[in-house]
C-alpha cells in the first residue's frame, strides 16, 4: 500500500519516446474532465528572487478526480540564463499523492513531462484549429526544447508538412532545430527574419522566453493562420484583439502578464475571448475564418498530474520505475 516510486530523466524519455500519441489522447481526456468539474486546479504559485528578475520557480498543484483520484504539485524552475551557459531554461520535479491517504507515491524528473504536456496541448489545439494534421509551411519562432519536442509530437501524430520555416535571435539555434527537422524527415529551413518565418506559413509556432511582447504589428498573422502562442507572452494586446482566442483556462490564463491578460487590462473587456479548446473539442464554440485564431495555453497542473501518471503506469510495466523500499519509516501509528 505504501509504495514510493521514482523515475529519472533517461527512463522518462524512453517512456516518452514510445507514448506520445496516449499522452496526447490522455491530455484531451484531462481538458475534458476539468471542463466537466472533475479536477481541482488552484492559481500557480511563482517564486520570484529580486536579484535575477527574470527567473522564478514555480508551484502547480492539482487534483485530478477518478479511480483512482490523483492529487500532485509539479515544481518547475524557469532560469532564462541558463541558456547562455549551454544549460536547459527548465528543471522540474513531479510528485503524485494517492487522494485517499495523502500519501506520495512517486517523484517523477519532470521536465520532460512538463515538455511533453505542453507539446501535446499544443499539438491537440493545432489540429481543431487548423482543421486536419497537414500543412504546407509551419514557422517555428524559438529554437529551444519545448519547439524541439513540439515536431517531434508532431511527428509522431503523423503530420505531413512541406517545410519548417525556423527563425531565433540566435541563429545557431535556429539551425539547430532546423536541422533537427530534417532528421525527422522533414525539410527545415533557417529564416533571416520573423517576417520571413510567419508570411504564408499556415501554422506558426512561438516558443521562446519572452517576457513581453514583440510581436506589435496587427498585419504579423493572416486571416485563418493558426498562432500556437506557447510561449505566451510574445503577441501584443492588439492583435489579440483583433484575433479569435482559445485558451486552455479563461480565469488562469487571464493574469500573470500574459498577451491574453494584456489585452483585457488594455482594452477593459473580454469580448474577444471566443473560449477554451475543450469548448473547441465539444464542438460547444464555432471559429470564423476571418481572423488569425490564437491558442494560448497557460499550463494546467492537472496536466502534468495526467501525463505523469501516464508515464509511471507505463514505465511500471515496462520495468522503467524503481521503487524505493522503506520510503516511509512509519506506517503504522503504533
Amino acid at each position: 500500500m505504501f509504495t514510493f516510486q521514482v523515475m529519472g530523466g533517461k527512463d522518462i524519455r524512453a517512456v516518452i519516446e514510445k507514448s506520445r500519441a496516449e499522452i496526447v489522447e490522455r491530455v484531451r481526456d484531462t481538458y475534458l474532465a476539468h471542463h466537466r468539474g472533475e479536477t481541482i486546479n488552484p492559481n500557480s504559485y511563482f517564486l520570484r528572487f529580486p536579484e535575477k528578475p527574470n527567473a522564478r520557480i514555480i508551484a502547480l498543484p492539482a487534483l485530478l478526480r477518478g479511480e483512482p483520484g490523483t492529487a500532485g504539485i509539479k515544481w518547475i524552475g524557469s532560469f532564462p540564463d541558463n541558456v547562455r551557459k549551454n544549460i536547459p531554461r527548465a528543471s522540474a520535479v513531479l510528485l503524485l499523492n494517492d487522494f485517499e491517504t495523502g500519501y506520495p507515491f512517486a517523484c517523477l524528473e519532470a521536465a520532460q513531462i512538463s515538455a511533453a504536456r505542453t507539446a501535446a496541448s499544443a499539438v491537440l489545439a493545432a489540429q481543431e484549429l487548423h482543421g486536419s494534421r497537414s500543412a504546407g509551411k509551419v514557422a517555428v519562432v524559438g529554437g529551444g526544447v519545448i519547439a524541439r519536442t513540439i515536431l517531434e509530437f508532431l511527428h509522431s501524430l503523423g503530420w505531413t508538412v512541406d517545410r519548417f520555416a525556423v527563425f531565433d535571435t540566435v541563429p545557431a539555434y535556429a539551425g539547430n532545430l532546423a536541422h533537427y527537422a530534417d532528421s525527422l524527415g522533414y525539410r527545415g529551413e533557417v529564416a533571416g527574419t520573423l517576417t520571413d518565418a510567419v508570411t504564408d506559413a499556415e501554422l506558426v509556432i512561438l516558443a521562446t522566453t519572452a517576457d513581453k511582447p514583440y510581436i506589435v504589428d496587427k498585419a504579423t498573422f493572416g486571416p485563418g493562420q493558426t498562432v500556437l502562442n506557447v510561449s505566451l507572452r510574445d503577441i501584443g494586446p492588439d492583435i489579440i484583439a483583433a484575433s479569435h482566442n482559445v485558451l486552455d483556462d479563461v480565469d488562469h490564463c487571464l493574469n500573470a502578464g500574459t498577451a491574453p491578460d494584456l489585452a483585457v487590462r488594455k482594452f477593459g473587456h473580454r469580448g474577444f475571448i471566443d473560449g477554451t479548446l475543450a469548448e473547441l473539442l465539444l464542438g460547444e464554440m464555432t471559429l470564423g475564418d476571418g481572423k488569425p485564431r490564437v491558442f494560448s495555453p497557460f499550463g494546467l497542473g492537472v496536466l502534468d498530474i495526467a501525463v505523469g501518471l501516464t508515464v509511471l503506469t507505463i514505465g511500471t510495466e515496462t520495468g522503467h520505475a524503481n521503487e524505493v523500499p522503506d520510503f516511509f519509516a512509519d506506517v503504522e501509528r503504533w
